[in-house]
């Protein structure tokens, strides 16, 4: 089964002709780039992932990192990837020509990443972390920190980590404890985090920590939270590398991406930690979460890749799998008959084709969103610069969520095909699922995406940004009016945006009333409720280039390819959209079951 787990074709078709790369190229900010560079620039990429990430992914996962006389054990791999990494481009790509780096779209930046995740997950979360922290100091940080230790890190010669989790705070930051003590230019720090992803391993020349921690003083909860610079190895006089004080304590073994490091670590044990605060005081939260768009999209994208690569191991063992026979028109089976490849089987097909629609969906999501990423920073004019960092803050939690709950459920389809041999470890689907299973709670769970898109995105500007999704939405809608064969799934989509409408409505009722936890109780439903519409949108655009495509005979892809592109997309308006009529009706009923009373529902 190597090299079959992503379609190079599926990703340039929804790169270059449905979301339009060409026009984010002809920014000035992305001048020094062509389509075909970047065509190029992907097959490379594919061959590296073929060759040096693919082939590691079983065994990455069969001998897990792991922590031993107190270091982390990683695959050798790790340390070669970062290395590979640094020469290829994948740490400089996102940043800008005076930062040291290449200056590539968001767009392309993620095709790469994603190519990569499909081949092996457990290994880009090295680069991606360390580009996050990379980047908070790039955009915060002085010149001190930015020369001493963004080089390296793009490099591949060090990588990064962002510590906000704390034992006692979870997901709650306003109740870290970590604190920062000031010592001259510097800070004294002292705490502990935990599920720090690539937080440590042995072979790693420096690991450079972005930590939230309390300066001594500062207000309570998030306002008082700043944001340090931390690195595992410091700096002395003459410029050699010295302890810095922060010591691995222990490890997280988990069910998925087993490769992929998760420590738990203690600043300043020795009380001998030294951090640099990155910008102002108490400001920490607010630059980690300027950064947040980015490792949220690529949540989203990590959970595409992942369900992407168990798609084509389904599909290839369903094309391979001979079991029972089809029905004759008489509605029995001939036993004499040889048996059927299990791919002929009409519920096998709709399972592959449900996967199909959730992963080949996903991904035009993520370059949608990565698509208003890149014009919110190259247009020239700030009204349209505004605009599409709307656009971005509203799908942000949307695509960091569908792709990971329903990639869920895609993968999840992927063992049922397989059936018994989808439960056992001789094949790779198992594997999959429990890899994926960890994107409904990275960067913020789905409850917290979900209260995020309801009780801030949708209202965010007297609901400005909801308003230019609808007209986006409706751009949509009436181009594909323009096709006669379109046009029954346009004017199902357009109900679908008035039903919006309708469900919106009944819950700000409960927002004007000041009755805010009866507001977010259900918004984990609409998020189900919002996404599945979203992506309604996403195949209808799909599936009206594959036929703009065939009416105008072009032969970029083949006709099969087109036509299975439409077919897919009247799968989803059939099977997927209609599920929204049922989530309507819940979050219109005006039952309030979860909220706490003084019942003992859980005794």
């Amino acid at each position: 089964m190597a090299n079959t787990y992503i379609e190079m074709e599926t990703l340039k078709f929804l790169l270059f002709n449905v979301h339009d790369l060409k026009t984010v190229l002809e920014q000035e900010q992305f001048a020094e780039y062509d389509e075909e560079s970047i065509a190029m620039m992907l097959d490379s990429v594919k061959d590296f992932s073929d060759k040096e990430l693919y082939p590691y992914y079983r065994e990455m996962d069969e001998n897990p990192a792991h922590f031993k006389d107190g270091e982390i054990i990683v695959h050798p791999q790790v340390k070669k990837y970062m290395k590979a990494g640094g020469e290829m481009g994948f740490l400089s790509g996102p940043f800008s020509y005076e930062a040291g780096g290449m200056q590539m779209p968001s767009m392309v930046v993620h095709a790469s990443a994603f190519i990569q995740e499909t081949a092996n997950n457990h290994l880009p979360g090295y680069i991606g972390l360390t580009v996050g922290s990379a980047e908070l100091i790039v955009h915060f940080g002085n010149q001190f920190l930015k020369d001493t230790y963004v080089p390296k890190m793009m490099a591949g010669e060090w990588s990064g980590t962002m510590c906000l989790t704390e034992p006692q705070a979870g997901s709650s930051l306003s109740d870290i404890v970590t604190t920062a003590v000031p010592n001259g230019d510097s800070y004294k720090i002292n705490g502990q985090k935990i599920f720090i992803s690539g937080g440590d391993y042995k072979g790693a020349e420096n690991i450079v920590h972005l930590v939230l921690a309390r300066i001594k003083g500062a207000p309570a909860g998030t306002k008082g939270i700043s944001l340090f610079v931390v690195p595992k190895n410091r700096l002395d006089a003459d410029g050699n590398l010295e302890y810095n004080d922060v010591t691995t304590v222990g490890d997280f073994q988990k069910m998925g991406q087993r490769g992929y490091c998760t420590t738990h670590l203690f600043f300043g044990d020795k009380e001998d930690c030294t951090g640099w605060l990155v910008g102002e005081p108490n400001q920490g939260l607010k630059y980690m979460f300027l950064m947040m768009n980015g490792a949220r999209i690529a949540v989203g994208r990590g959970a595409a890749a992942i369900a992407t690569g168990a798609y084509h191991a389904s599909v290839s063992y369903a094309k391979e799998r001979p079991q029972g026979r089809e029905l004759q028109r008489t509605g029995k089976k001939d036993a004499s008959q040889e048996q059927t490849l299990i791919i002929n089987h009409p519920d096998v097909r709709r399972m592959l084709l449900l996967q199909k629609v959730i992963t080949e969906g996903s991904l035009s999501l993520v370059f949608l969103t990565s698509r208003y990423q890149d014009l919110s920073q190259s247009l020239p004019d700030a009204e349209s610069k505004a605009k599409y960092k709307l656009l971005l803050e509203i799908l942000t939690p949307v695509v960091k969520t569908y792709p990971s709950e329903m990639g869920i459920t895609s993968v999840n389809n992927g063992v049922q095909v397989l059936g018994g041999y989808g439960f056992c470890s001789d094949y790779i689907l198992q594997q999959y699922l429990r890899d994926i299973r960890i994107s409904a709670i990275y960067e913020g769970t789905t409850g917290i995406q979900s209260q995020d898109l309801l009780g801030r995105k949708i209202t965010m500007e007297n609901g400005k940004a909801l308003k230019l999704l609808s007209e986006e939405i409706m751009n949509s809608i009436n181009e594909s009016m323009a096709h006669e064969s379109l046009k029954p799934l346009a004017e199902k989509l357009g109900s679908k945006l008035e039903l919006t409408q309708k469900v919106l409505q009944s819950l700000m009722g409960y927002a004007m009333k000041g009755d805010y936890q009866r507001f977010l109780a259900d918004a984990t439903p609409f998020m189900e409720f919002f996404s599945t519409i979203i992506m309604a949108w996403q195949w209808l655009d799909i599936g009206r280039e594959a036929q703009k495509a065939l009416v105008s005979a072009d032969t970029s892809f083949s006709t099969e390819f087109y036509e299975n592109k439409i077919h897919a997309m009247q799968f989803y308006f059939k099977y997927e959209l209609p599920k929204t009529t049922g989530l309507s009706e819940i979050l219109m009923d005006k039952q309030a079951l979860t909220l706490n009373t003084e019942k003992q529902l859980f005794a």
